[in-house]
């Protein structure tokens, strides 16, 4: 998002998230907020990826979704998750506030995608 105030209100979250973890109530507004400035700039994957992350954060106190693959699972792959791969919430949480500061970067609305897409499935 190109707005300045919606990377200042990036910048914040990502910096509460290293500094205090998922702090639910504080983070489902500041999400809420970044939404508005979705809105304003009209761009329907950021705007739905982030109404579905709070709602999700709302539900599980926490943010279950791992951070997308590079590679793409094939179906009848097992996808295997050992302590060395598992990422933290936080982490996951993280990454996926940092790709809205740059939503022309295709990697990153391909990410946002798949964010979007597991948290309807969720």
């Amino acid at each position: 998002m190109e707005n300045k105030k919606a990377q200042k209100l990036i910048e914040k979250i990502l910096a509460d998230l290293e500094r205090s973890g998922i702090i639910t109530n504080t983070l489902i507004e500041d999400l809420k907020e970044l939404r508005t400035y979705a809105l304003e700039a009209q761009i329907p994957l950021a705007v739905k990826v982030l109404r579905l992350t709070y709602e999700h954060i709302e539900e599980n106190d926490t943010f279950l979704i791992p951070i997308p693959d590079d590679e793409p699972v094939e179906e009848g792959q097992e996808l295997i998750t050992t302590e060395e791969t598992a990422v933290s919430p936080v982490e996951s949480l993280s990454y996926m506030i940092s790709l809205f500061k740059d939503l022309k970067n295709k990697m990153n609305v391909s990410d946002l995608a798949d964010y979007r897409t597991a948290l309807n499935e969720f």
